[in-house]
């Protein structure tokens, strides 16, 4: 990505000047939120638990299977029924904040119904194609669907209606962040709806009007300590709002953060959209919870792991090969900017020798230096010099994707001069990225690179990760430097 050649910062970026700074201070842990001394920072809001609904399922596919009594091999029968229909349970986000939006059994009956008759119909398809004498009858296939239908409707319906019951003798405390005015209209209204199962604590506006109804709060120190105080789990934006990093940190407090479209409504509600109390709502992504965990992290480990086993000849033949032609210190050390701001150390290949360690840490650089060796141009054009940072990713220094890591220097910098580039370390650093298989590498656009990286941060999948790993090896094929 960056190399150790030097030349000027790139266009419109001011030279600070003076010695290298460390802009991050090092720490072992990511900065703590401001909140109140004294009080411990909440924990993440909690989503319901999906063992309820689980077990409901699993209870109606059992009551359907009692139709199966008689037929060929009940027991495996049955256990397949029960596997294809938690197979077939729906996935995704939960409904919007609040016991009025839990459907009820009216509601999932379509669905429920649809998945229990494909259950049924690949039960019977895998009976008759294993032996046509043990195909299901059509009379148990109905006896079958419509106990299950029934049953599993029945089930789930206790289940939503406990937590209807439970939201509203307790309802969830939010806060409402936007104009005072919009603000105290939403607020009033989810009073006014006692049955909605959430209790509106305060308001979060830049203005305050003097109006009547929840406690007015500045953004920043206010909001975040009525987080701690009311122990509030929602947080309900209603445009327009300018709160952008009140907003980040209210939901990496532990807050969902709900955008609320309190306007009268001019054209039916897009796809994604939800019902709170009247309102339009749907969920809104401040990222944070969707870094991937332990399983980005295993397959880190796992492809670093591999590579650095497989390139180990490699790896040997690229040192011998600086050494003869460069002379010692084939490895370049640098500090660079990792998640949460903490500082790592950065290997590669030592392919130039900046004058300085001022040099090194506050000159902008780009690939072709003529000043290189042949051999060293070699591995900048073939991106052999970034093969150490397999060492880096195995460690946990970074991921195999994330955004690029930067220089404290010019963290300062793009941070204060390109909105958003600082929200890129709330994701682990990364050998590669969507900003360099767009070909942002080099002396491109930072503003560009920012947004391609936090864009993959809000749209973070594993699967998108291994896209991104075959497409970086396909550009490998096509060497033009880093």
């Amino acid at each position: 990505m960056t190399a150790e050649s030097t030349v000027p910062s790139p266009a419109g970026q001011p030279d600070l000047g003076g010695s290298p700074v460390s802009v991050l201070p090092p720490r072992t842990s990511p900065a703590p939120l401001p909140f109140p001394a004294g009080r411990p920072a909440p924990p993440a809001s909690p989503a319901p638990s999906p063992l309820p609904l689980l077990l409901a399922d699993t209870v109606g596919a059992l009551t359907g299977a009692l139709a199966l009594v008689g037929v060929a091999r009940p027991p495996l029968s049955a256990a397949l029924l029960v596997a294809f229909s938690l197979l077939l349970r729906p996935s995704g986000g939960g409904p919007a904040p609040g016991a009025g939006q839990l459907p009820g059994v009216l509601d999932e009956l379509p669905a429920l119904g649809a998945r229990t008759a494909v259950a049924w119909l690949a039960l019977a398809a895998l009976a008759a194609a294993y032996d046509p004498r043990h195909a299901l009858a059509a009379p148990v296939l109905l006896l079958g669907f419509a106990a299950q239908t029934a049953a599993g409707c029945a089930a789930r319906g206790a289940v939503r209606h406990r937590r209807r019951r439970a939201l509203r003798a307790r309802p969830r405390a939010a806060l409402v962040v936007g104009p005072a005015a919009t603000a105290r209209q939403v607020a009033a209204a989810l009073l006014r709806d006692r049955t909605c199962g959430v209790r509106p604590v305060g308001i979060v506006t830049d203005a305050p009007d003097g109006g009547e109804g929840p406690p007015v709060l500045s953004p920043g120190d206010e909001a975040l300590r009525a987080v701690v105080r009311d122990g509030v789990r929602d947080v309900l934006v209603v445009r327009p709002v300018r709160q952008g990093p009140s907003l980040r940190a209210l939901a990496e407090s532990g807050c969902a953060v709900w955008e609320l479209d309190a306007e009268p409504p001019g054209a039916p509600a897009p796809h994604g959209w939800q019902r709170l109390a009247g309102f339009r709502c749907r969920r809104l992504s401040y990222g944070g919870t969707r870094t991937g965990g332990a399983r980005k992290r295993a397959l880190d480990v796992t492809v670093s792991g591999a590579l650095l086993l497989l390139a180990g000849p490699l790896l040997l033949a690229c040192a011998a090969g600086l050494r003869v032609s460069a002379g010692p210190g084939v490895l370049f050390r640098q500090e660079r900017v990792g998640r949460h701001g903490r500082p790592f150390t950065l290997l590669k290949f030592r392919t130039h020798r900046p004058a300085d360690a001022h040099e090194a840490a506050t000159r902008w650089s780009v690939a072709d230096e003529q000043r290189m060796p042949r051999f060293c141009r070699f591995l900048r054009r073939t991106s052999l010099d970034e093969l150490p940072q397999l060492w880096n990713v195995f460690r946990g220094d970074m991921s195999l994707v994330g955004p690029r890591p930067e220089r404290p220097y010019f963290v300062a910098q793009f941070s204060q001069s390109h909105p958003g580039y600082a929200a890129r370390h709330r994701m682990p650093v990364g050998l590669t990225g969507l900003a360099q298989v767009k070909g942002l590498r080099g002396d491109t656009s930072i503003e560009d690179r920012a947004r391609h990286d936090n864009a993959y941060i809000d749209d973070w999948s594993l699967w998108r990760d291994v896209c991104i790993l075959l497409r970086t090896a396909v550009a490998l094929v096509r060497p033009t430097g880093s």
